[in-house]
């Protein structure tokens, strides 16, 4: 399955800005009352602040041109202005308070679902996506989205009300003047939906190229070390330039597709003013229209409807910006995974632990891997997996503890489909040590106990005796403060074999039925593999081992031996007979 989100978000097919909101508003539904309060807030602060210029028009033309300078009236007028610009500015202070919890609760919310949805995709997921670029979409997008619900959002809605607002105003105090005013808003308005669509994409594209710049540089430094002894620093010089550079052009482009609507605005404001000035003087002049409603009312609602409309211009590039990161989002929210649990089946009689049946596996549609593979693992044998690097090992074990399922045929365990098992029954049965084990930054204890919650409640000296029983304390003892023993992510703290036995400690204290070593000794010294030889030799009797390794002496002692090479598992028989196939010239198709 397709699960690289770059491919996906270039083929997906294009949705409209407003459908894109009105699925991010289901996704904080919760937050409704919240949203409505701050709505209320704003719309009362927009009205308020609206009626100002009609009182302070008519105050002038009633007041004073007329009544000549009634300062009763005008004083009366001055005590209703300040209680509404009072209360509109504490609807203001309520509305911020508001949305900045709601940006916040958002971010939240946000972050957690994308964290969880990761946890429910597959291996095959994060192979395909670089992790910088998965980051920087926790991170950096949803920041956007929470900068203009917290910050922006309510400033939108206002200035959308304020202008509506002003516009009926205009229109109710003189119709004809309110229409030459309204002209350029027209021409404003075709022009936000003729460019949007660009806008968006140009910032879809420098969130793209953040991502990707997140990316190499998360790779590089990981890496940091290879490219020091090779003395490679200008490898690292320039792939980080490339993407610097593109992550430049893209933000050129952002920046000028962002800032080309405050001119524009600008402009026809500009227009609209001149048209109020022109045509208002001509209406006072036949009488249709008083001096103070021209003076103060009508050019304050001209710049109410068109000062917003400078405000939306930045307002609009913020909300691209946000809806553009939330697409990148919306991409994985939507993602599930192909490693699903499928309804119980009826076992098979079989005295067989695992039983791969005609199976057939491709990583994409373009090359297969395995090839109508069949093979039968019983209970309490060590079978080992031989063949040259790249024959398709490491795929056929991770087939057997399901990281990826069958392209064709059936793995079976227990006698049953094995995507019939729950993950966490699965795992308690198959325990799988990895060439590159991962280890939390922690101590030894936190990383042998992590996924068994056996003993999570163990005292060092429980667990102590637990490893103990399970013939692991030869193990625990090259630590130098046993389970205290501090452990970082990166691993400098210890060895890479060291890690390893860890992995070992953590995976044979969970008591698997089947247990999986892809090469597990590679990075160990002789004498320490002799331990874990024992070590497996005392398991058990009805546990599973499958070895996969290039050291002739760990699989030397295999009860089964099998070749794996150009998509094809035989069982070789003797330890002879699959020495003799890797000398006759097998290799990688």
């Amino acid at each position: 399955m397709n699960y690289n989100l770059n491919d996906l978000q270039a083929n997906a097919p294009k949705t409209s800005t407003w459908s894109s909101l009105g699925k991010l508003l289901k996704l904080i539904s919760h937050e409704r009352k919240n949203l409505l309060m701050a709505l209320t807030a704003i719309l009362t602060n927009s009205t308020l602040n609206l009626f100002g210029p009609l009182i302070i028009g008519n105050t002038i033309d009633k007041y004073i041109m007329v009544q000549h300078r009634n300062y009763n009236g005008v004083l009366q007028n001055c005590a209703l202005l300040l209680g509404m610009y009072l209360l509109a500015l504490f609807a203001s202070y309520f509305q911020t308070i508001l949305m900045g919890g709601v940006g916040q609760r958002m971010l939240f919310t946000l972050r957690n679902a994308i964290f969880n949805k990761l946890q429910l995709l597959p291996v095959g997921f994060f192979n395909q996506n670089k992790a910088g670029d998965l980051i920087s979409r926790i991170n950096n997008d949803t920041d956007k989205l929470n900068q203009f619900f917290s910050q922006s959002l309510m400033q939108f809605i206002g200035s959308i009300a304020t202008m509506l607002g002003a516009g009926i105003f205009l229109l109710s105090i003189n119709i004809k003047l309110g229409l030459a005013t309204l002209i350029p808003g027209l021409a404003i308005l075709i022009f936000t939906s003729l460019t949007s669509a660009w806008v968006k994409r140009k910032n879809a594209r420098n969130l793209k190229s953040v991502g990707g710049m997140s990316g190499e540089i998360q790779e590089s430094l990981n890496n940091f070390k290879v490219i020091i002894a090779f003395n490679r620093r200008d490898y690292f010089r320039k792939r980080f330039d490339e993407a610097n550079q593109d992550n430049y052009k893209t933000a050129i482009g952002a920046g000028i597709a962002n800032n080309s609507y405050l001119p524009v605005y600008s402009l026809f404001s500009s227009f609209a003013q001149l048209i109020v000035l022109v045509y208002g003087v001509y209406l006072v002049s036949k009488g249709e229209l008083g001096v103070g409603i021209l003076a103060v009312s009508y050019f304050s609602y001209s710049n109410q409807f068109y000062n917003p409309l400078r405000q939306l211009a930045s307002l609009w590039t913020g909300f691209q910006t946000a809806m553009a990161g939330w697409d990148r989002i919306s991409h994985i929210l939507t993602l599930e995974t192909d490693l699903v649990t499928i309804d119980n089946s009826v076992a098979d009689a079989s005295a067989s632990l695992l039983e791969f049946k005609n199976v057939h596996f491709s990583y994409d549609d373009s090359r297969e891997i395995l090839h109508n593979i069949s093979f039968k693992l019983e209970r309490g044998k060590t079978y080992a997996l031989v063949g040259p690097t790249g024959g398709g090992k490491t795929t056929t074990a991770s087939l057997i503890a399901r990281l990826y399922d069958a392209t064709k045929g059936m793995v079976l365990l227990d006698g049953k489909d094995i995507r019939t098992y729950a993950p966490l029954e699965r795992t308690q049965k198959i325990g799988f040590i990895l060439q590159e084990p991962f280890l939390f930054t922690g101590t030894v204890r936190e990383n042998i106990l992590y996924g068994n919650e056996i003993y999570v409640d163990y005292t060092n000296e429980q667990l102590e005796k637990a490893i103990f029983d399970a013939n692991l304390e030869s193990l625990l003892a090259i630590f130098e403060q046993g389970l205290d023993t501090k452990v970082l992510s990166s691993g400098d703290s210890i060895s890479l074999g060291q890690k390893q036995l860890i992995a070992f400690m953590r995976a044979v204290l969970r008591n698997p039925e089947l247990l999986i070593l892809d090469e597990a000794t590679a990075n160990i010294d002789t004498i320490t593999e002799k331990l874990l030889s024992d070590i497996l030799n005392k398991l058990p009797e009805t546990t599973t081992r499958v070895i996969i390794a290039h050291r002739l002496n760990t699989i030397e002692n295999a009860d089964e031996i099998y070749f794996v090479n150009s998509g094809e598992v035989i069982l070789a028989g003797s330890f002879d007979h699959a020495m003799d196939m890797l000398l006759q010239g097998k290799r990688v198709s």
